[in-house]
């Protein structure tokens, strides 16, 4: 398997982060959003990964930080799950904008 430079890893997290971005920023739904989110933290895996394998392939602190930065991001997905829910059985409606203007 032949190897893959580092810019083109590079180049894909960085789509990847634009994309997470948009979906973040522009998107009303707040689903959309966290997926957003999660795109980011994808990204900066993939950053990660991509510098632990061109530069300190026999060192074992990249690969533990992102198993715990992957743990992390499932314990967010989980616990915003849980609020849009939440937020869902009060307001009936998982649209950001307007249950920012709701009172309850």
């Amino acid at each position: 398997m032949p190897n893959v430079p580092l810019q083109y890893w590079l180049i894909v997290a960085s789509l990847l982060f634009s994309m997470g971005l948009y979906a973040a920023v522009a998107r009303r739904n707040a689903i959309a959003v966290l997926m957003g989110v999660e795109m980011m933290f994808a990204s900066a895996n993939i950053n990660l990964m991509a510098f632990w394998r061109y530069r300190w392939v026999h060192d074992l602190e990249a690969p533990v930080f992102i198993t715990i930065i992957i743990l992390v991001a499932a314990c967010e997905a989980a616990v915003a799950l849980a609020i849009v829910l939440s937020v869902f059985r009060r307001f009936r409606t998982i649209d950001v904008e307007s249950v920012e203007t709701m009172q309850g």
